[in-house]
C-alpha cells in the first residue's frame, strides 16, 4: 500500500510538471492551414536556414518549401520552427500566387549567395583568428544556404511536373531539369552533412 501511495503521488507530481509547462507563443514562423491557399511570401530573413549549425539544412529546407522533413515540425535543436507547408497536399492543387511565392523566395536566397555571402566570404581571405572562424562559418551557412534555394527550385519544378501530367502535357523538358538540380542538391547536401556540428553562420 505505501509503494502504491508513493507510485500515484509521484504520478501526480509528473502530471503537474508537465501541465504547467510553458505553451510556444509562437507554434511557427510560417504557420499554414491549407497549403494551397495560405502558402504566402516571406522575407529572406525569416525562412533562412544559415544560423546555427552544419550538418541540418536538409530537413530545414524540407521543412520550409517541401513538407517532408524528417524532424516533424518543430525541433530544439533549430532556432526557427516551421509548419510543413505541403505535407500530404495535391501538388496539381497549387496555385500561381503559391508558385509566385516558391519562385521569389528562391531568388532571394540567390540573391543572399551572389550579394552576401560570397562578397563576405571573398573578404575575409586569408584571414586569421576570429576572422578566420567568421570566413569559415560563412562558408558552411553558405552550403546550407544552396541546400535551401535547391530544394526551392526542386519543389517549383516538382509542382510543374504534377500539374502538367495533370493536363496531359509533355513533362520531358521540366524532368530534365529536375535531374540537373536534384544532382546539384545531392552535391550540397553532402557537402552540408560533412560539416556536421560546425558553427555555421548567416547573412540576414
Amino acid at each position: 500500500m505505501p509503494r502504491f501511495t508513493l507510485i500515484a503521488f509521484f504520478g501526480f507530481f509528473l502530471a503537474g510538471i508537465a501541465s504547467a509547462a510553458p505553451i510556444p507563443a509562437k507554434v511557427g514562423l510560417i504557420a499554414r492551414a491549407n497549403a494551397t491557399t495560405t502558402f504566402t511570401e516571406e522575407p529572406y530573413s525569416e525562412f533562412q536556414i544559415s544560423d546555427g549549425v552544419g550538418g541540418t539544412a536538409v530537413d530545414q529546407a524540407n521543412a520550409v518549401f517541401v513538407g517532408k522533413s524528417h524532424v516533424g515540425q518543430c525541433h530544439f535543436f533549430f532556432a526557427k520552427c516551421f509548419l510543413e507547408p505541403f505535407a500530404n497536399v495535391d501538388l496539381t492543387t497549387i496555385s500561381a500566387d503559391t508558385l509566385d511565392a516558391i519562385n521569389s523566395m528562391r531568388l532571394a536566397a540567390e540573391s543572399a549567395e551572389t550579394d552576401e555571402f560570397d562578397p563576405q566570404i571573398d573578404a575575409a581571405s586569408g584571414a586569421t583568428g576570429t576572422d578566420f572562424q567568421c570566413s569559415a562559418a560563412l562558408q558552411v551557412g553558405k552550403i546550407k544556404n544552396k541546400v535551401l534555394k535547391l530544394t526551392a527550385e526542386i519543389e517549383d519544378i516538382n509542382i510543374k511536373i504534377a500539374q502538367a501530367q495533370a493536363s496531359g502535357a509533355d513533362t520531358s523538358s521540366l524532368e530534365s531539369d529536375l535531374s540537373s538540380e536534384q544532382t546539384k542538391l545531392n552535391s550540397n547536401i553532402a557537402l552540408d552533412q560533412a560539416n556536421a556540428g560546425k558553427m555555421s553562420q548567416g547573412v540576414a
